[in-house]
C-alpha cells in the first residue's frame, strides 16, 4: 500500500516553507529536522516522534497505538490514526509535538559521501 498523499498535502499546507526536510523512508515520507525524524506518513498513519513519557500518554488517546512495523514497538513514536488528525487543527497539533522534539535533540553530522554511489569499507 503507498502512502497517503493527501495526509502529505495536509502536512505541505501547515508547514513554514523550508523548515524541515522531507525523505522516502520505510515505503512512507519522513520529515525531518537537523537530520532527526520528527513525524512521518506511513500508509494512512500520521507517524509522531515525541518524548517516550508523552508518548504513554498519547497512547492512551482514541486513534493512537505504538509504532511498530517490525514487531519491536519503538518508544518515543506514536501512529495516528485519521479520526485523530482529520481537522487541521488536530493535525496541527501533532505536527508540532513531532517538530518541537526533533528541535530538542542535537544535530546530526551529515553521513559520509560515496564515491559514486557505494560506499567501500576498508580491509582489515
Amino acid at each position: 500500500m503507498a502512502y497517503n498523499t493527501a495526509l502529505e498535502d495536509l502536512i505541505e499546507d501547515i508547514l513554514p516553507e523550508g523548515k524541515l526536510e522531507k525523505k522516502k523512508m520505510f515505503g512512507g515520507m519522513c520529515y525531518l529536522i537537523n537530520g532527526n525524524m520528527s513525524f512521518a506518513v506511513w500508509k494512512d498513519y500520521l507517524i509522531v516522534r515525541m518524548a517516550p513519557e508523552l508518548a504513554a500518554e498519547e497512547l492512551n488517546s482514541e486513534h493512537t497505538r505504538e509504532f511498530d512495523l517490525t514487531g519491536k514497538p519503538m518508544k518515543g513514536w506514536v501512529m495516528v490514526e485519521k479520526g485523530s488528525w482529520n481537522k487541521r487543527d488536530e493535525l496541527a497539533r501533532w505536527i508540532d509535538i513531532g517538530r518541537s522534539f526533533a528541535l530538542s535533540l542535537p544535530k546530526k553530522s551529515p553521513k559520509r559521501k560515496s564515491i559514486e554511489g557505494i560506499y567501500y569499507r576498508s580491509q582489515r
